[in-house]
């Protein structure tokens, strides 16, 4: 059985399917080489070890480890296990696609049998194609009309009752893998309030169920509301699958709550689609007319919006989130993005890989779909005149400031109405607040309505050469 984004033993298809045929010997590839400039990020690497760490003790510490070309080591265990079969669950980025393929291939010519499986969405993307047979590019009616008139998604299964597993005395560490840093130990604090693994991921499914879910609608627009799962490096690293989550918010009746929910997965299932049937997704702009844009990628802007240092409240707010917690809340994830391409005009594949580089849920469809929405250049993308105003936006949905203020303290004492927009603010109230512009937090990098204007412009530009 060979683990990959399915680090769980419920709800594993090609687990069931494995020990059902005979003995199983677990096996997780750490394979860089394969994933080449998508390896993973930093702080995904630090998930995963967590992840592996609680994996392993489900399995009885059995997990053989490894570090390399797939294909060889694969060949290696089969030739020193008497292997007969090999089975893992389906993972979707190009480089996966291209990889499983050769390994197929390169086994059956060996006759040894290998077993693919969907474990980690609710539909296929080549199961939800429009009736001319293309794939949808539109998300409303790729959800509405394919996806939820299509076959339901499947029910989950528990773990297999029997499981006899192989042990592999070759086999490396976790720790040998140095997936974590080894001197400066920044992960540390980054992990602290996130519980990892399997079981983990099944007590926050249910926590939100309880606490959550009602007033989902609404309130997951809201930063500091509880009304967010924070299941997706759980989905990602799939400790949890995507079915398990349908089937436990299905569970409780039909709502708003329940359907927004659902859509949100679909979204998701969207974004697995896209990257499957347009592989470039993640380096070239959806919509070419975007390759003309005049992006300015200035240096020091980007690095300022990077360190939370921007001088705009919500976007530093966010962008410190981020840093400290490895993760960002949906909506302030919009924001801080249509900042960095639509007021800072840089490419937003420069966010893309900063996300990839920093979040726990770095996933290279959702990432690369999602930038691509808010940049305009993407599939059923936010229309390029759509530009969020991060002080409206943050006067909207984190009203009492508590957001900006657990993220950016150095403005906890300045008055609500003052937060959003500090440079309006009067030098008494900066000084009563002690807050000194340019020295305890900075000026804003840019002028909000001049560089909107700017970026419009350039957007018009595109709009008549199109």
């Amino acid at each position: 059985m060979w683990f990959r984004q399915d680090l769980r033993l419920g709800d594993n298809p090609a687990l069931h399917a494995a020990a059902k045929n005979g003995d199983v010997l677990p096996v997780y590839i750490l394979d860089n080489e394969a994933a080449g400039l998508w390896s993973m990020g930093g702080a995904s690497r630090v998930w995963l070890h967590h992840s592996l760490t609680k994996l392993n003790a489900s399995l009885d510490k059995k997990l053989s480890i490894h570090s390399g070309r797939s294909l060889d080591i694969l060949n290696d265990l089969i030739e020193r296990h008497d292997i007969e079969a090999v089975y893992w669950n389906r993972c979707y980025e190009p480089w996966s696609i291209d990889r499983d393929k050769e390994i197929k291939k390169r086994l059956g010519d060996r006759t040894i049998q290998a077993h693919s499986f969907s474990g980690s969405l609710l539909w296929e993307p080549w199961e939800v194609l429009k009736a001319d047979g293309t794939p949808y590019r539109v998300f409303t009616p790729f959800y509405r009309k394919g996806c939820l008139n299509a076959m339901a998604p499947r029910t989950p299964r528990p773990k297999p009752k029997t499981l006899k597993l192989i042990a592999n005395e070759d086999s490396l560490r976790i720790a040998d893998l140095a997936l974590t840093p080894s001197k400066k130990r920044w992960d540390e604090p980054l992990i602290k309030s996130w519980q990892v693994g399997e079981n983990a991921a099944r007590r926050r499914l249910n926590h939100f169920i309880e606490d959550g879910l009602t007033g989902y609608k609404t309130g997951r627009n809201f930063p500091s509301r509880k009304n967010i799962s924070r299941l997706s490096p759980h989905l990602h690293w799939g400790e949890i699958s995507p079915n398990m989550a349908w089937h436990a918010v299905r569970a409780t009746g039909e709502s708003d709550d329940v359907d927004t929910f659902c859509a949100e997965l679909g979204w998701r299932e969207f974004s697995h689609s896209l990257l499957y049937h347009f592989p470039e997704l993640p380096t070239k702009n959806f919509q070419t007319k975007f390759d003309a844009f005049p992006w300015t990628n200035e240096s020091a802007n980007l690095e300022a919006w990077r360190r939370g240092m921007s001088g705009v409240p919500i976007i530093d707010a966010g962008m410190r989130e981020l840093w400290q917690t490895g993760y960002m809340h949906n909506r302030v994830r919009m924001i801080v993005a249509s900042f960095l391409v639509k007021n800072l005009m840089i490419d937003w594949r420069e966010g893309e890989k900063w996300f990839w580089d920093t979040l726990f849920d770095a996933d290279l469809a959702n990432n690369s779909a999602s930038w691509q929405w808010v940049a305009g250049s993407g599939a059923d993308a936010a229309p390029y005149f759509r530009v969020f105003n991060p002080v409206t936006q943050a006067e909207k949905f984190d009203p009492d400031g508590n957001y900006i203020r657990q993220f950016v303290p150095e403005l906890a004492e300045l008055p609500t109405k003052h937060l959003f927009a500090p440079w309006i603010a009067s030098s008494e109230i900066l000084h009563a607040a002690n807050v000194v512009l340019g020295e305890s937090y900075p000026q804003p990098v840019v002028d909000l309505k001049l560089s909107r204007e700017a970026t419009l412009a350039a957007f018009q530009t595109l709009k008549k050469s199109a």
